[in-house]
């Protein structure tokens, strides 16, 4: 049986924005994935200084930014699982609840400098395959004979949700960062 190729692409999309959808682009069509996962993050480990917006509603907007795109499922999977979410636990229990696929984790060259610091880092480099993508002011350096990790040469996208709040708190008009359907939530969410 072969397996499906999933990438999972994991966050809290505080809010999802132009460059996590044409990052999840770019790696089903150049990198062989079937699927792109977008996975919600409730809350994550290394973020717990930030508040987010209720998870319920991130969800709703990644649905809404992937509407009609076939090959991009947003996922609550998380959701049901003991917080905060490690990614370790989830791609076991991802793992197990989905045999049929072959899931990849994909991470930016900023999350892969601090890898180390993840909950079971190792295990995972030893138990999934690792798409790690280029940011900006980050060197990603893959370990010799680490063979379950890889650099892919997706474009520099140089978008950040942090850069857009920012933007967005000082009134700037952020229109083309942001997929028509999340301004609208966003309008909709200050009218009240």
């Amino acid at each position: 049986m072969s397996l499906r190729k999933t990438g999972i692409f994991s966050g809290s999309f505080n809010p999802i924005h132009i460059g996590h959808l044409a990052l999840a682009n770019w790696l089903c069509e150049y990198e062989d994935l079937s699927e792109i996962w977008f996975v919600v993050t409730p809350q994550s480990p290394l973020k717990t200084h930030a508040p987010l917006p209720d998870a319920a509603w991130r969800l709703e907007m990644a649905r809404k930014a992937t509407a009609g795109y076939p090959r991009f499922v947003v996922s609550d999977f998380e959701f049901a699982l003991p917080q905060p979410s490690y990614t370790s636990h989830t791609l076991a229990e991802l793992r197990l609840a989905f045999p049929d696929r072959l899931f990849h984790l994909i991470i930016g060259a900023d999350n892969w400098a601090v890898f180390d610091r993840w909950k079971n880092s190792e295990q995972i480099i030893r138990s999934f395959p690792i798409l790690v993508y280029p940011r900006p002011g980050y060197e990603a350096v893959i370990p010799a004979g680490c063979s379950t990790v890889r650099l892919v040469q997706a474009p520099l996208i140089e978008i950040s949700s942090a850069f857009i709040r920012g933007a967005m708190a000082e009134g700037k008009d952020v229109r083309f960062f942001l997929p028509e359907a999340i301004r609208e939530m966003y309008a909709g969410r200050e009218a009240r």
